[in-house]
């Protein structure tokens, strides 16, 4: 039996995160978090005939986070905000750092400016650490187009971080 407290509220972060790579604004991801949590709380009794909750409110959460927007005209906050976790460059010496910090800038505005599927892929692939399979059933797409997105938004991040680091 799923419990809202122990399968659904964990996943918050998560949501949290795929919402902020599509809206790129990080009121807008609360927003659609908060919206997902709902949709996926009255839907309490269709629970248990669901394969993956996980998946299910990662669906929810990304529909919600392009329709949002698609209704929003600014798009251009990015996520410099944002905390890297795996960032342990508080060890190297302030150059080294700084350089690190616009490298991580740099690139995460290269991934904001990927078209929406491309990004929503990159994050759930490569941050989410999802399977081919998850985000083709997480985005509607087969999963060759999954892979097709994440070659093509790996492609341009790498092409475009050459161009600006020569």
């Amino acid at each position: 039996m799923l419990s809202f407290q122990h399968d659904i509220l964990p996943l918050k972060d998560r949501l949290y995160r795929l919402a902020l790579r599509i809206t790129l604004n990080p009121a807008e991801a609360e927003d659609v978090v908060q919206e997902t949590m709902i949709k996926v709380w009255n839907r309490r009794d269709s629970w248990n005939t669901i394969d993956n909750i996980e998946n299910y409110c990662l669906t929810i959460c990304r529909n919600l986070s392009v329709d949002k927007t698609r209704h929003l005209s600014n798009q251009t906050l990015s996520l410099e905000n944002e905390v890297d976790p795996s960032d342990d460059s508080h060890h190297a010496n302030p150059e080294t750092q700084a350089v690190q910090r616009d490298r991580v800038r740099l690139v995460r505005q290269l991934i904001n400016r990927l078209p929406e599927k491309q990004r929503s892929c990159m994050q759930l692939r490569d941050i989410e650490g999802k399977s081919y399979k998850d985000i083709a059933t997480i985005l509607g797409i087969s999963e060759e187009q999954v892979k097709v997105n994440i070659f093509r938004a790996r492609q341009t991040v790498k092409e475009q971080f050459k161009k600006f680091e020569e």
